[in-house]
């Protein structure tokens, strides 16, 4: 077990795929009995208890008995892929049993105990599976290394499926297949911009179906899956992109239903329109082009160290700054819990110097082995006791728009210069007062949420993030430009947290003073 266990005991990326998807994603490659599979090669490349595995030996068996051809010589296309020792011993354990009862036994070949994305492949007919779900963090560094120098889709903080893509991407013969259920987060953030490309330059992507609403895995997992069949074929400019919310539609499933959406692949970002192009964006533009400044809370590093709500009673008040973190962003309201961050810098931006601060020097000292320990200590350690981020006391005198990382708040709040903020907050700030209060506004807005969700994942509970990435990605009405009628009602609407006047004003198809052209109504329609 490389990857170390969960903290229900199983290993980290084992998930056990439902027998409904299994048989659901066999007959989409076309692995059938009611074709002849005495030739096809196919690969499982992380077969874990068999899910897969069992599945594909029956129906080969089947086919054989349709076809009349030699099951014992077609099982040495089967190729099961597994890692761990002992996962794979059990395996062959399973395999004995059903092939006991096919009257055969297990081909030497049949199962690879080794690194999938390390071995010495064969090229195939079809990749198929469940790659591991592992995290960046939980790939041991030396993986890390080998799988950076092998594959160029792995980059930034990739899953470890990242790899288990290109690789088997790269085994396909011409008209090869493969399918892969996993979460389908690399569809839009960052770390899977290079599988996009490579996917969208060299194959077809012939569908999407995204499961995250259903439970395709035999526990309860919190694992965003969708199921994506790639075929080494001429790329597709663009692909269809079905949502289902219940395994039963699965079974049912066809291609030639109606698409939730398509997904544009001529860009790395999929979820774009066709309809933003550059006559459009003269109606509509960024954030940041409009004059806004869009930053992030500080990293200390040990928020244990730097953050807590006593620190008046023995440190210099004149380092603290009072800070607010998403925790104080609940139910809609703002309620600042109390606490303060310990500033360890000037004015001028330099570290304080301890002698000059006796009481605040006296806590750092008590918290010296703590903060030694930090990567930024280590890196100068003269310089110990600092926050990983610098802290600008100016930042906290600013009037800035509020945004958690992650929040169900349909209210967004504006700091009228009181708080400093943690880094699980972004802010939004370079403007007036009203202006952020009109820009607020517009952000609350379902238009604006409709484009969050296409250009990054929401998390459970289907929020988006409020991420920089993304809030930089934003096209929104220039504010400077709208009718004065149209921003009071918003300003007031923002006041009055009236989401439905919001969603009235940001909508170009209902109210006349905003004078859309047809081509920012449309752009405005895609969403």
């Amino acid at each position: 077990m490389i990857y170390g266990t969960r903290s229900n005991g199983n290993q980290h990326g084992l998930v056990l795929t439902k027998p409904i998807v299994v048989n659901k994603m066999l007959d989409m490659v076309g692995y059938v009995p009611s074709r002849n599979l005495s030739s096809v090669r196919i690969v499982e490349p992380a077969a874990g208890d068999g899910a897969f595995a069992i599945p594909i030996i029956t129906r080969l068996y089947e086919s054989s008995l349709n076809f009349g051809f030699d099951f014992e010589k077609a099982l040495l296309n089967v190729r099961l892929y597994e890692i761990d020792p002992t996962m794979a011993a059990a395996l062959k354990c399973r395999i004995q049993e059903k092939l006991q009862v096919l009257t055969t036994s297990v081909p030497e070949t049949l199962i690879k105990i080794e690194d999938f994305l390390l071995s010495n492949f064969l090229p195939c007919d079809i990749v198929i599976g469940n790659p591991p779900y592992v995290r960046h963090e939980k790939i041991p560094d030396q993986q890390k290394y080998l799988y950076r120098k092998k594959f160029r889709t792995f980059t930034h903080r990739s899953d470890l499926f990242i790899a288990f893509y290109e690789k088997g991407l790269r085994m396909l013969e011409d008209n090869g297949i493969l399918s892969f259920i996993c979460s389908n987060r690399w569809l839009k953030n960052q770390y899977g911009k290079n599988l996009r490309e490579f996917i969208g330059n060299h194959f077809s992507l012939d569908e999407v179906i995204d499961l995250e609403h259903t439970s395709p895995f035999e526990e309860e997992v919190i694992a965003y899956p969708a199921i994506t069949t790639i075929r080494k074929a001429f790329p597709k400019k663009e692909t269809n992109y079905f949502r289902i919310t219940d395994l039963c539609e699965l079974e049912q499933f066809s291609s030639n239903l109606t698409p939730n959406r398509t997904l544009n692949l001529q860009t790395s970002n999929w979820f774009s329109t066709k309809d933003t192009g550059q006559a459009h964006e003269k109606h509509l533009d960024s954030i940041v082009n409009q004059g806004f400044i869009i930053g992030i809370g500080v990293a200390t590093g040990s928020d244990k160290v730097f953050i807590r709500e006593d620190f008046k009673d023995f440190v210099e008040n004149e380092l603290l700054l009072p800070i607010l973190t998403s925790k104080d962003l609940k139910g809609n309201q703002l309620n600042w819990s109390g606490n303060y961050i310990l500033n360890p810098f000037t004015a001028k931006g330099s570290l304080i110097d301890l002698e000059l601060y006796p009481k605040a020097n006296d806590y750092f000292q008590s918290q010296k082995e703590i903060l030694l320990q930090r990567h930024v200590s280590k890196k100068n350690p003269k310089h110990w006791y600092r926050t990983i981020d610098r802290i600008s006391v100016d930042l906290a005198k600013k009037e800035k728009i509020i945004l958690p990382d992650i929040s169900g708040n349909s209210q967004l709040f504006i700091d009228r210069g009181n708080f400093y903020l943690h880094h699980n907050l972004y802010f939004i700030t370079g403007k007036s007062y009203k202006e952020l209060v009109l820009l607020a506004s517009i952000l609350m807005s379902d238009f604006v949420k409709k484009q969050l969700l296409e250009l990054g994942n929401k998390m459970n509970g289907g929020y988006p993030r409020w991420q920089s990435q993304n809030l930089k990605k934003l096209r929104i009405p220039v504010i400077s430009s709208m009718p004065k009628i149209a921003r009071e009602k918003l300003f007031d609407a923002y006041h009055r947290s009236d989401i439905d006047e919001i969603n009235n004003l940001i909508n170009p198809l209902r109210i006349a003073e905003f004078k859309f052209t047809v081509g920012q109504a449309k752009l405005f329609e895609s969403y």
